[in-house]
């Protein structure tokens, strides 16, 4: 595993379970989680598109995260059923909000504009 491939990966874990304490602790703010879930998504594309350009990684993690809180206005049975459990909770979200989106674009513009700045690769992004 290419080293860079392996800090994001030892980042996104680090992000995932930030996001789920956030939700057991009740001391954070709820969108505290809606921010790291964008972090973890950009962050989960960088791993394992290693090679692709930030700003594409950038434009995927922000679409991704916009579908999964769209999405949340579809009310079909086996989508409720699967919201419904743990895994589906954490992942899809229980329901639309607008401020949600807010939250996704600062995650995802935080991630980015750490990843350009600060975290230091060497030549990966080709594509």
């Amino acid at each position: 595993m290419q080293s860079g491939r392996f800090q994001y990966f030892l980042l996104t874990i680090f992000i995932v379970f930030l996001g789920v304490g956030s939700r057991k602790i009740n001391v954070f703010p709820l969108f505290i989680g809606d921010i790291l879930y964008a972090t973890m998504m950009y962050y989960g594309l960088r791993f394992v598109l290693i090679h692709w350009k930030l700003k594409t990684i950038f434009v995927l993690s922000i679409s991704f995260c916009f579908l999964i809180e769209i999405s949340q206005l579809f009310q079909f049975d086996w989508l409720i059923s699967l919201r419904k459990t743990t895994f589906g909770k954490y992942v899809l979200g229980q329901g639309f909000l607008w401020s949600d989106l807010i939250c996704y674009l600062i995650g995802t513009s935080f991630s980015y504009l750490i990843d350009s700045k600060f975290i230091k690769t060497q030549n990966l992004n080709s594509l």
